[in-house]
């Protein structure tokens, strides 16, 4: 399997970043495309370093190469993650605006009918938050707001992320031990 993991410069880059630990480990082919903004979040937000998040993937390529593999429908990939994602990626992605190579990789993992996981980050949603995300989920594209989960009984911050990048693992049918099942928490 082979995934394009974007992460956007919205709060909750540890999103993308423990996506990429988790695939890593999971021998998941990776092709990382992180923006501006997702950079500087990282370092405001965690402990972690741009270098270390880039070193979790096999491939990456700069939001700004337009030329890039992954802004090809020829380029084989079984879909694309971005988490997380913010409201400027999702109107982007919604609206055809290819102005990044996250909404072009976007564009294409549509165009060519492949699984498209947005990891929406914002709150309150506005009503033009809602429309774009009701046009993409009619085509297909899935929503998946990062939202806590109580009935495992998250005892950290890890816990917690953890589902959420799970249950985007869960869209590819990916085998995980990230959280518990219902019935068995």
């Amino acid at each position: 399997m082979k995934l394009i993991i974007a992460i956007t410069g919205s709060t909750g880059v540890i999103y993308g970043i423990r996506m990429l630990e988790t695939l890593k480990k999971l021998n998941i082919e990776t092709h990382l495309i992180m923006s501006e903004w997702a950079e500087k979040c990282i370092s405001m937000e965690t402990e972690y370093t741009v270098d270390y998040v880039k070193s979790l993937a096999d491939n990456i390529s700069d939001e700004k190469n337009m030329a890039s593999s992954v802004s090809s429908g020829t380029h084989r990939i079984d879909g694309m993650i971005v988490a997380p994602c913010s409201m400027k990626t999702l109107s982007s992605i919604a609206n055809g605006y290819d102005n990044t190579l996250i909404a072009r990789a976007a564009g294409v993992t549509i165009k060519e009918s492949r699984k498209l996981i947005l990891m929406a980050r914002e709150t309150p949603l506005s009503a033009i938050h809602l429309e774009n995300m009701l046009k993409l989920s009619r085509l297909g594209v899935v929503i998946l707001p990062p939202v806590t989960e109580f009935y495992t009984k998250p005892k950290s911050i890890d816990d917690i992320v953890n589902h959420g990048v799970g249950k985007c693992l869960d869209q590819f049918d990916i085998e995980h031990d990230l959280y518990p099942r219902w019935g068995t928490a």
